[in-house]
């Protein structure tokens, strides 16, 4: 990962780039993290991409449940030549939970942004085949959101049924 002066040294040229596209930067638990605005998040991603991090290890959801805005997209990339990771983090609200796909930059990151789109509700605009990964296509809501109710739904087995396994 890049060390501290190395990271303010990446967002220095990217606020240069352009002055909005950065919301901070720092280090999460001994992890460099840029905070980008979503809507410059394709802007980003191929910046980072010609300055050598060329590999997107992944794309992920998160909750930040109850702040707004509340649903994060988290890309994880890594410069090969140099061993360097760093996290770009994104940030959209519930009520419009929209970003830009990287599938064109990246088109590894269909499946992962799939996953973000159906476990967290984030649309990803311009992605080739938006559609449910894991969870049926006629399900309803998005079971990785803190909101979710927990419980599930009560699965009916033989022995539950009327008459079965009853003394005659």
């Amino acid at each position: 990962m890049p060390d501290a002066a190395g990271l303010d040294l990446i967002a220095e040229q990217l606020t240069a780039v352009d002055d909005a596209c950065l919301t901070g930067h720092g280090f999460d638990r001994g992890h460099a993290e840029l905070q980008i605005d979503p809507a410059k998040n394709i802007q980003v991603l191929q910046w980072l991409q010609q300055r050598g991090f060329t590999f997107l290890a992944s794309v992920h959801g998160v909750d930040y449940y109850p702040h707004e805005p509340r649903l994060g997209v988290v890309y994880e990339l890594l410069d090969m030549q140099t061993v360097d990771r760093v996290s770009v983090k994104a940030r959209v609200s519930t009520a419009a939970p929209e970003i830009d796909s990287a599938v064109p930059i990246w088109p590894g990151a269909n499946a992962d942004e799939r996953e973000v789109y159906d476990m967290f509700g984030v649309i990803f605009v311009g992605h080739p085949d938006l559609r449910r990964i894991l969870m049926p296509e006629d399900y309803e809501g998005f079971p990785q959101r803190r909101d979710f109710p927990i419980g599930g739904e009560p699965v009916l087995f033989t022995h539950n049924e009327h008459g079965y396994g009853e003394d005659r």
